[in-house]
């Protein structure tokens, strides 16, 4: 097992309100909002936090009661809120109304000058934020919200360079978030180039950098997990610092019901996960990011390629019961569907 003491994890980007309407109700005729919190890098500081890891999350939100209840929340987690500032602002909020069947989730975002998006590259201590740090970890998500968003993750990105800690970057895209001026391609090259390992979704590659899987229609729900050998040796072509890529991939039968499997590359290897039929979905909203947290977690621990690839597609299956953001879910429980029980019968 990890040395938890030699193993600190620092994630950096946005904390929001979640607001979703219930399950079967439109966003627009809802009377009521299930009201928590989630992120990207939030979710996977607390994922990392509840596999029993020291896990600071870097961010900024406003000195009022939204930003309070945020912090609150991320505490509660186990998660180290030092590297949060406090200041004069607004706090980023989404929307989400859950689909059904052959109905899509939909997410309205309301995240425009929110405190982070407001910060640039000069607003952070790197060097006593990132103190101690193994391992860092961002997305695409926070410089698609402003340029000085973009600044800031940059320098991050670096800043864990210099400082000698493993650095992952899951790109994330996200086309509603993408309106400042720049391309994602173009802003995303320079940040992934700091990275040790790059993780993304079934079609993250091709959204950001053109790159697309043989054999694959995402969009007609068809994901050939081979093509995407191709996908990341092109990606470690173009960013050769990369040790380590690897993908979700999602299957989608209809909103309620999906398979679930991964891939990951390494100069020497390429390997397919176990794939998961999960039916019916609970929140499918976070589970890149439990990916992201299982992956860091194995690696950390030393955990092959294949094991490591193995924990982090359980991980990621198991937070599709799991209503909210974050994946509450043990190490335990992780290894016991890794390990193949995943019946869900009563444990007495």
């Amino acid at each position: 097992m990890i040395n938890a003491a030699a193993a600190s994890v620092v994630t950096f980007g946005e904390v929001m309100l979640r607001l979703a309407a219930p399950d079967g109700a439109r966003l627009a005729n809802a009377q009521v909002l299930d009201a928590t919190f989630g992120g990207g890098e939030a979710n996977v500081a607390a994922s990392l936090a509840g596999f029993g890891l020291p896990a600071r999350f870097v961010t900024r939100v406003p000195a009022n009661d939204l930003g309070a209840g945020a912090i609150r929340f991320l505490r509660g987690l186990g998660v180290d809120t030092s590297g949060v500032v406090v200041e004069a602002g607004r706090l980023g909020v989404y929307y989400l109304e859950p689909g059904a069947a052959q109905r899509a989730s939909r997410v309205v975002y309301d995240r425009a000058d929110s405190c982070i998006a407001r910060a640039g590259a000069g607003a952070y201590d790197w060097a006593s934020l990132l103190d101690g740090a193994r391992w860092f970890h961002t997305t695409g998500i926070t410089p698609a919200l402003s340029a000085a968003a973009a600044e800031a993750t940059l320098a991050a990105v670096r800043a864990a360079r210099a400082a000698g800690a493993s650095v992952s970057v899951d790109l994330n895209y996200r086309a509603k978030l993408w309106g400042w001026g720049a391309a994602a391609g173009e802003v995303m090259a320079g940040i992934v180039a700091e990275a040790d390992v790059l993780i993304g979704n079934e079609e993250d590659a091709e959204k950001v950098f053109g790159i697309s899987a043989p054999g694959s229609a995402v969009a007609e729900g068809r994901v050939d997990s081979a093509g995407y050998a191709s996908v990341a040796a092109q990606l470690a072509g173009r960013f050769p610092r990369l040790r380590t890529i690897a993908f979700t991939q999602r299957g989608s039968i209809s909103a309620s019901e999906n398979t679930w499997t991964g891939v990951i590359w390494t100069p020497d290897e390429f390997h397919v996960a176990r794939s998961y039929r999960i039916a019916p979905i609970v929140d499918r909203v976070g589970a890149g990011d439990a990916f992201a947290a299982g992956l860091i977690y194995a690696l950390l621990d030393g955990r092959s390629p294949q094991a490591a690839l193995e924990f982090a597609v359980a991980a990621s299956c198991l937070k599709h019961s799991i209503r909210g953001d974050v994946n509450q879910v043990s190490v335990g429980e992780v290894d016991a569907l890794a390990g193949g029980s995943g019946s869900g019968r009563v444990e007495r």
